[in-house]
């Protein structure tokens, strides 16, 4: 896996750096690989970080990972709202 860094910008009104990452691999990464390599690229926890996408191409080995890095979880709560819950757990939560 070949990590290379094509965006960072710092975002002081949010406390967050908004970072945008060209990721070579041969499989398209999970969420959670994703948040495991952004935080051991920039030295902080992978609660601190927010996957906001993985794109990429059919047939190409070259994904394109954008990713909030906040200071804190706590800030990280405060500010995105939105939480992640898979679509099997919503539709168990309705059935019951």
């Amino acid at each position: 896996m070949e990590i290379t860094i094509l965006n960072k910008k710092e975002n002081p009104m949010f406390n967050r750096r908004e970072v945008e990452l060209n990721v070579e691999t041969n499989a398209s990464p999970k969420t959670s690989e994703a948040e495991e390599f952004v935080a051991k690229e920039f030295s902080t926890n992978a609660e601190n970080v927010m996957i906001k996408g993985i794109n990429g191409k059919f047939g190409s080995r070259n994904f394109v990972v954008l990713a909030n890095i906040y200071q804190s979880k706590e800030e990280k709560d405060k500010v995105e709202t939105r939480t992640k819950t898979p679509r099997k757990k919503k539709g168990a939560a309705k059935k019951a």
